[in-house]
């Protein structure tokens, strides 16, 4: 019914709502947007990067992030991280992942080097991304980006669901 973590020293219980009257009331109940730009996003945006359900997420979370192998990375612009997010996600939006920023903190959170001009991801952190669900392009393009830099594909992971389908399953959130 639910799963404790403690990842660097903070401790969340990630459980579904037990209330069985609870009704979302917030953006992600709407049925429709403009489309585009909200366009449906597929299933496997880009070849070779994996699409995982929320399950996977709270393994990745259980066995990655925990151990200091993997990054829950929430692609969503600020305004949206503050509302609420995944437990243990760090929001790093989607414009800042390109090339011209990927140099510095970012490339040293992420565990990747700079050796003779090119990079190193040997070491590199598991990415998982997400954004607000199925209908947004933030994760999106940010792992686009992420690709363009060179991170290998199969040190990216995307949940499609996003912030929508985890909220629709009344999984825990936080709010920053």
């Amino acid at each position: 019914p639910y799963i404790d973590l403690e990842i660097n020293g903070k401790n969340i219980r990630i459980e579904r709502i037990q209330d069985t009257s609870n009704k979302l009331k917030n953006s992600y109940t709407k049925t429709s947007r403009p489309t585009p730009p909200f366009n449906i996003q597929p299933y496997e945006p880009i070849k070779g990067i994996k699409t995982i359900s929320e399950l996977c997420l709270i393994d990745f979370l259980q066995d990655e992030v925990k151990n200091g192998k993997g990054m829950l990375i929430d692609a969503r612009m600020p305004k949206w991280y503050k509302t609420g997010s995944i437990p243990h996600s760090f929001n790093i939006p989607f414009p800042i992942l390109t090339a011209k920023n990927f140099n510095g903190k970012i490339a040293q959170i992420f565990g990747a080097k700079k050796e003779k001009g090119v990079w190193n991801f040997d070491n590199a952190q598991t990415l998982l991304i997400y954004d607000n669900g199925p209908w947004c392009q933030q994760g999106v393009h940010a792992m686009k980006n992420l690709v363009k830099v060179g991170y290998p594909k199969s040190k990216i992971l995307y949940y499609r669901g996003g912030m929508q389908y985890w909220q629709i399953l009344g999984l825990t959130t936080i709010s920053k």
